[in-house]
């Protein structure tokens, strides 16, 4: 029988299978961020060499959870496919520590741009997502990628870049809840 946590998205149940370092970020260090922009939910298009430029975090998720619907089943068994509302929490809640360290935090993922912007307004979040749902960015970078169903999401990880260069890279990311204060301690430490 489903509970309550299978319908609220804030909240990670014991027991999920951890990600693996399977590689597939290796590549990222030292690669320019690409010279395009990406919609946003501040009613924008932002260029990702420019943000980056200028010091920015870009964390990736699957797709954030919507109150009231069913995690589906089998998403729980996937490893680091849950987690994406409170890792967007997490970086909502530690944002002032970015901008005080002086650095833009971005969300990024390919779910729908108005489904973000329903997220990023019920989650009052002070930072802006970027829609990747043509998987530009995705291909570029050459993102790691799962399917599940008949869609296909990014797998879960953190960049940082400064200078246009991606310096530094979180993958796999577990638990999803604490990628936030792992990025800042690296920032805190450069």
């Amino acid at each position: 029988m489903k509970g309550p946590l299978d319908t609220d998205p804030h909240v990670l149940p014991k027991g999920l299978p951890v990600p693996i370092d399977d590689g597939a970020c290796r590549h990222l260090r030292g690669m320019e961020m690409p010279s395009f922009s990406l919609p946003s939910t501040a009613a924008h298009d932002v260029n990702l060499a420019d943000a980056s430029r200028r010091n920015a975090v870009f964390f990736f998720y699957p797709e954030t959870g919507k109150p009231g619907a069913l995690i589906p089943e089998g998403w729980n068994e996937i490893p680091g496919a849950r987690g994406c509302t409170p890792q967007s929490c997490a970086f909502r809640d530690h944002y002032r520590k970015f901008k005080k360290l002086g650095f833009k935090v971005f969300g990024v993922s390919a779910q729908n741009l108005d489904e973000q912007m329903d997220f990023a307004q019920r989650n009052k979040l002070p930072y802006e997502l970027l829609n990747d749902s043509d998987f530009r960015l995705t291909k570029v970078l050459r993102l790691p990628t799962f399917k599940f169903g008949s869609k296909t999401f990014v797998k879960r990880l953190a960049l940082v870049a400064a200078g246009g260069i991606i310096e530094k890279v979180f993958y796999p990311v577990f638990p999803p809840d604490k990628n936030a204060e792992l990025v800042l301690e690296y920032l805190r430490a450069k």
